[in-house]
């Protein structure tokens, strides 16, 4: 297959192509950042320097490439800009859905978010309503992500993943990212609220799986959702921060995310706890202590 990966530079988007490379695919990569062109002729993909606000640009690149799939997974997280993630997720997604729809792509895979789900008993599956009556400032992720959804729904066929919180290189969750800073600092407190995880490179390999998937929505979350006095002390020990302080409250909408419907179409994720996880893909200070050591000339 000939396949567009829209957010070639992001952090699934990266540990994405590999496995479409590997798997026979001929992958064309759409990325704003011009840097990132050199780099992906040599990981044997093609580049396209796009703006997905640019409508007739987009439309340009899907009539010129053609694919027969388009992996949606645009956004502006990694530099915290929510207002330009809901533009991409309305405006972007929008945009690159017409132009597919023009160009004849029979299918979209595209990456949502799992804690979008209303109040509820449990984890929720993913037949759960979504917090349509959120507030300020959740209602503005609400809107963009059904926007996002309701759009990628048009496609011929559409599989939208719903991710549960990033962690591993190039994440929020990073011993060098922006929640391991607020964890070493005493800046995140531990609550009883549910939250649901995956590593990136399952992130990733859901996506590549996505494929031969059919249509709908599929949380892409691991096997344990988990209340935050345990999952963020194990986190805080992992990335080298002082064990959190518990505050006494949660949001309702905290519920985590159930998996078993990604698992029944074969998703086999590498780490299907959080704890393993974090101990394994982030490391613990002193193994950190110990790479550095090594590292030294």
């Amino acid at each position: 297959m000939k396949i567009v990966v829209a957010g070639a530079s992001g952090v699934v988007g990266q540990a994405l192509m590999p496995l479409l490379v590997q798997e026979g695919h001929d992958v064309v990569g759409f990325t704003r950042n011009p840097n990132s062109a050199t780099e992906l002729k040599k990981k044997g993909i093609e580049p396209v320097i796009l703006d997905v606000f640019d409508r007739e640009a987009v439309f340009s690149a899907l009539q010129e490439t053609k694919p027969d799939a388009v992996i949606h997974q645009l956004t502006s997280l990694s530099a915290r800009n929510f207002s330009d993630n809901a533009r991409i997720r309305k405006e972007g997604t929008r945009n690159l859905v017409d132009a597919s729809l023009a160009a004849d792509v029979g299918k979209m895979v595209v990456q949502s978010i799992s804690w979008t789900y209303a109040p509820g008993d449990g984890p929720a599956e993913e037949d759960s309503p979504l917090d349509l009556d959120a507030p300020p400032p959740r209602s503005t992720t609400i809107e963009g992500v059904c926007a996002l959804e309701s759009a990628a729904s048009e496609m011929p066929e559409h599989v939208i993943l719903r991710y549960g919180l990033l962690y591993g290189n190039g994440t929020w969750y990073a011993p060098d990212g922006y929640l391991a800073e607020q964890a070493r600092q005493r800046l995140l407190p531990a609550t009883r609220g549910i939250s649901s995880f995956v590593h990136v490179d399952d992130a990733a390999l859901a996506a590549a799986n996505a494929l031969n998937w059919p249509s709908g929505c599929y949380n892409i979350v691991d096997d344990e959702p988990a209340a935050g006095t345990d999952w963020l002390p194990v986190f805080a020990d992992a990335v080298g921060a002082p064990q959190p302080d518990v505050q006494q409250g949660h949001a309702a909408w905290e519920r985590g995310a159930l998996n078993g419907k990604a698992l029944r179409h074969g998703w086999k994720p590498r780490y299907t706890s959080w704890r393993d996880g974090f101990r394994l893909a982030l490391g613990s200070a002193s193994s950190q202590d110990s790479l550095r050591q090594d590292a030294r000339p």
